[in-house]
């Protein structure tokens, strides 16, 4: 059974902003483009539901949906245990989230912070797997169309899904959806029907699904050869997923009361892997101004750091 069509990207968008083209090359940027679903993957592939596109809902180990006051929301999540708890998280960690992210920061805490979050992650998202393989277990090329991840910061379950990223080489399109989202919420909700995260898309299968837990398992299965997440990758995350939120305050989660309203035309390219510290304080800063972004992942061993050397004249991702 074919999936009903998606809405247009171009209605998400000001009428004086054209989507930029598609495009495979590393650099240049791309746009959404979404396969029909593919009922030849149904049958063969045990990550595709029997909802159509979309995982159900699982009865433990819940992504977040923190749609706030959203109907939608509300219906759909009641009793899920972790969109009650970063409910209550979020206003308690703006109090110490240094108010106005524009003003001048203390450097020295800031680094000290992120380098304790990166601690608590470790050893995920800091490596390529590809490093040393020779069994050639990990792809070495990206997809021919970028994914794209719908995904905020500060979301453990997020950072879950990033860290595989990493741990697979790949390359992907980002669109922060932080807590007053202007944009990329609405984005999900229209093309998923609800307000979770992390919510992924892959236009070279035609898949799109929610679950973190379900998106590391289909990465590995379809870029990782069939192997399985690296070990503790998956359990990990709900004993120490939750410390660089608390631990940064929860930046990267809301919305900046002053960011501007209409994307930039054309998105930002960050070379970054998941654990690095000084990475992580950038992508906070995408996250709440919502800019949409391409990620190049470039952990330890990465195949792309040729790339990262001829752009920028070094093999550092910070500074």
């Amino acid at each position: 059974m074919m999936a009903s069509p998606l809405p247009s990207l171009a209605s998400f968008f000001p009428s004086n902003h054209n989507p930029p083209s598609l495009t495979t090359a590393s650099l240049p940027v791309s746009k959404l483009i979404f396969s029909s679903f593919s009922p030849k993957l149904s049958r063969n592939k045990k990550w595709v539901s029997r909802r159509n596109r979309f995982y159900p809902a699982k009865p433990t180990d819940h992504d977040l949906d923190t749609t706030g006051p959203s109907p939608q929301a509300s219906t759909q999540n009641a009793g899920n245990a972790s969109t009650s708890f970063l409910s209550i998280l979020c206003p308690l960690l703006r109090l110490f989230s240094g108010g106005d992210p524009s003003q001048e920061r203390n450097d020295a805490l800031e680094v000290a912070t992120s380098s304790l979050s990166t601690f608590a992650r470790f050893p995920w998202g800091s490596k390529s797997l590809a490093e040393g393989s020779e069994s050639n277990d990990i792809t070495i090329s990206d997809p021919p169309i970028r994914m794209q991840l719908f995904e905020f910061e500060a979301c453990p379950f997020c950072r879950r899904v990033r860290e595989a990223l990493t741990e697979l080489d790949l390359s992907v399109e980002v669109y922060p959806c932080p807590k007053g989202s202007l944009r990329h919420r609405e984005m999900v909700r229209s093309f998923g029907g609800k307000e979770q995260f992390p919510f992924l898309i892959d236009p070279n299968s035609g898949i799109s699904m929610y679950e973190s837990g379900d998106i590391v398992k289909y990465l590995f299965e379809h870029y990782g050869k069939g192997r399985s997440p690296s070990t503790g990758l998956l359990e990990s995350t709900l004993f120490t997923g939750w410390m660089p939120t608390i631990l940064r305050a929860g930046r990267g989660m809301m919305l900046w009361d002053k960011a501007r309203r209409d994307p930039p035309p054309k998105k930002l390219e960050l070379f970054s892997y998941e654990n690095d510290p000084y990475s992580r304080i950038v992508r906070e800063a995408f996250c709440e101004l919502e800019l949409p972004y391409i990620l190049h992942n470039v952990g330890e061993g990465s195949q792309r750091m040729k790339l990262l050397l001829e752009a920028s004249g070094s093999k550092e991702v910070s500074s």
